[in-house]
């Protein structure tokens, strides 16, 4: 067992421990959600799987609870898988290698799966102690929702039942959130034709590293760099003065995750090797200049390789690079009706060389307003048609409208406020949700997201602060305790 299985509450880290173990990649979750069946079977649980592997539970209400409502704990199996590039890891097969690092709880060069692991082990262990006190409760436990919220979408017929759903999928303890962003993708082309990588090149490899990434949705405010734009910027610069001709590019990885490393491969004229070695010098200067204050970490390498065998066509260079440097990314509009939202967003995630000569690169975009959203990917699309790349969406997902009058609601605040001593901020979040769409199968339902503090999600640098584990654990507990009185 890990040291982790030493915190209190015990019932939460032992569980939390036993999760870590179990490989969970998004769209891979067999081996969790056969964790979660035989958890059920043995602790007596009665359970069900829909057919896209969503796994519901039910516990009986304790004696003298029998008439209050049903409660729903819903949380996601699946985690995002990044790790540092020089760490050997195999989502689909290793545990998660997890230590304490003075407050936080941190994996060793991964994400740490907290997000949702901690939320499946808090219902876990609400369905498993036999000394809480509460009405009927279900814990709902969704696959795939880091890389398109199937689980939420395809959630089968009579998989819940409650009148209300806390989801425990939020990252910042004392904040109860009521509310979040709309997305959707956007995927773009580049088909291009391979030519000879000129004889009289030098060839160069250059490396974005190290930057901190996070979350594309509640991090997208932080000012984080892009590695991929980051990389691009070289790019356009080199082609403007060096005649530069472009073999390779890889960046980010996952829709949802501000990309954190990126490299490109490419040559300049050999004549002009040395000029231009001192020009990414000057480069790099005025970019450490430029990200001291937000990224103190930041590296970007540079060098020298063998001769590479094939260029991608000028035309699509061009388009490309041109494209990834002018396609909005960041926050684009902040909330007028929730000063502080972010409103609207977009993440320019991933560039990937995808075989038969295609260029595939991913962005995702966000808003609290539907019609927002539609605008945002609007933005996007046109920039990379004018690129000439091939264009295609997600299916998207909706948002979810804060219900500031619901009666979840206000029992939520109370048991904070009298737990302790302190009025909960009520926010909306910027993140994607699975409550949208659940929203959109039971319409009567009402719903409150909170869950302990969460930092550097969706990167390795993914972290969970132990002390706020007890207070997240109280809250759910006492609240559960509380309802239908």
């Amino acid at each position: 067992m890990s040291e982790i299985t030493k915190l209190e509450p015990h019932a939460v880290w032992s569980i939390f421990d036993e999760i870590t173990k179990v490989p969970r990649p998004s769209k891979k979750e067999g081996k969790i959600i056969d964790y979660l069946v035989r958890f059920a079977e043995e602790h007596g649980l009665e359970w069900r799987k829909d057919a896209v592997g969503n796994v519901s539970m039910r516990k009986p209400a304790t004696p003298g609870s029998e008439n209050k409502p049903t409660v729903v704990l819903q949380a996601h199996v699946d985690m995002v898988c990044e790790k540092n590039s020089d760490v050997e890891f195999d989502f689909e097969n290793d545990p998660i290698r997890t230590h304490i690092d003075g407050e936080w709880v941190k994996a060793e060069g991964t994400t740490l799966g907290a997000d949702c692991g901690i939320g499946m082990a808090a219902a876990l262990a609400v369905m498993t102690d036999p000394d809480l006190k509460h009405g009927p409760v279900e814990a709902l436990f969704t696959v795939d929702e880091e890389t398109g919220l199937t689980g939420a979408f395809e959630l089968g017929d009579g998989m819940m039942t409650g009148k209300y759903l806390i989801n425990l999928d939020s990252e910042d303890e004392g904040e109860i959130f009521i509310g979040c962003a709309g997305g959707i993708d956007t995927v773009a082309t580049f088909r291009y034709t391979p030519e000879p990588a000129p004889a009289d090149y030098t060839y160069y490899r250059v490396d974005v590293s190290d930057l901190q990434g996070g979350h594309s949705g509640d991090d997208i405010d932080k000012g984080r760099v892009n590695s991929n734009k980051t990389v691009a910027r070289l790019l356009w610069y080199g082609m403007q003065s060096f005649d530069l001709r472009l073999g390779y590019f890889d960046g980010g990885n996952l829709r949802n995750a501000i990309p954190r490393e990126a490299y490109a491969v490419f040559g300049v004229p050999a004549h002009l090797s040395s000029e231009f070695v001192k020009a990414f010098g000057r480069f790099k200067a005025e970019l450490d200049a430029e990200f001291r204050h937000r990224e103190p970490n930041f590296a970007m390498t540079l060098n020298e390789m063998p001769q590479i065998d094939t260029v991608i066509d000028a035309a699509t260079q061009q388009g490309l690079v041109y494209a990834l440097t002018g396609v909005p990314n960041g926050v684009v509009a902040m909330s007028f009706a929730v000063p502080g939202l972010v409103e609207t967003s977009t993440n320019l995630a991933s560039v990937k060389f995808t075989g038969d000569n295609c260029i595939t690169v991913t962005s995702s975009q966000r808003s609290s307003l539907e019609s927002a959203k539609i605008y945002v990917m609007q933005m996007v699309e046109s920039v990379f048609t004018l690129a000439g790349a091939d264009v295609a969406h997600s299916d998207g997902y909706p948002g979810w409208t804060p219900d500031p009058d619901s009666v979840l609601l206000k029992q939520t605040v109370e048991t904070y406020r009298e737990l302790f001593g302190t009025e909960p901020k009520v926010r909306a979040i910027h993140a994607g949700l699975e409550c949208g769409l659940f929203l959109d199968k039971y319409p009567g339902l009402e719903m409150v997201s909170f869950g302990p503090t969460l930092r550097g999600v969706h990167s390795p640098d993914e972290r969970l602060e132990i002390a706020t584990v007890p207070k997240f654990w109280l809250l759910l507990t006492e609240l559960l305790r509380r309802i239908g009185e």
